[in-house]
């Protein structure tokens, strides 16, 4: 049987279409790879060195990242979930916090400059827990709250003077903003905003939303 002759126009399409294809491959390669490294290097950010480590793991086999809002009544709901499941882990998970005010939480800055405060006098966890179990109180006033963290302060034993420096140097509200922006970065748009391991967890902020991750990381 004889082979078709193929026209030369033909061989031409056939040649220009296999450039067209072997051209789009590679842009999808490419452009893949690019998505790859964007969400490795957001990974990367998600937590750094000096991120606040509420527990830590022996293993180091499992990092949850929280950005929070301190006045976010969702994260004050999550709060009692998050306690419940850093108490059942302990030693087993590392649990890393990091601010994400939002804008629309009138005392959400003053909140995270608290705990910023708090964490120069190696009293970081502590404020964090105050400023959570006594949201009701100061969460959704429109006025400033600052005293009232201040008594938060005096509670824990601060020094209230260098509480005060700290609260309102320059490099608390720097951090602050790295915070954000490594979030921004890691496609934080709402808080509460977990991580585990450096993936997004889109599941539901409570224990057991939290706890079935955390075993299916546990025993990958």
């Amino acid at each position: 049987m004889r082979a078709r002759c193929v026209s030369t126009n033909t061989k031409i399409t056939f040649g220009l279409l296999a450039i067209v294809l072997a051209g789009l491959a590679g842009l999808f390669v490419f452009v893949q790879n690019s998505s790859d490294k964007a969400r490795q290097a957001a990974g990367d950010r998600v937590v750094r060195a000096d991120s606040h480590r509420l527990t830590a793991a022996e293993d180091g086999k499992v990092t949850i990242v929280e950005f929070l809002d301190f006045e976010c009544p969702s994260c004050g709901q999550a709060f009692p979930g998050v306690e419940r499941l850093r108490q059942e882990y302990a030693g087993k998970i590392t649990y890393v916090v990091r601010n994400f005010p939002l804008t629309q939480h009138a005392n959400a800055q003053n909140a995270a400059r608290a705990a910023e405060a708090a964490a120069r006098q190696d009293k970081f966890e502590q404020m964090y827990v105050k400023l959570f179990e006594n949201q009701s109180t100061w969460g959704g006033q429109q006025q400033d709250q600052s005293v009232v963290f201040e008594g938060y302060a005096q509670q824990l034993g601060l020094d209230l003077a260098k509480f005060r420096a700290d609260r309102d140097d320059p490099g608390t509200a720097a951090r602050i903003r790295d915070d954000q922006s490594d979030g921004t970065a890691a496609g934080v748009q709402s808080t509460p905003s977990f991580f585990i391991n450096g993936q997004r967890f889109d599941g539901q902020a409570t224990y057991a939303g939290l706890k079935a991750a955390v075993d299916a990381a546990l025993a990958g």
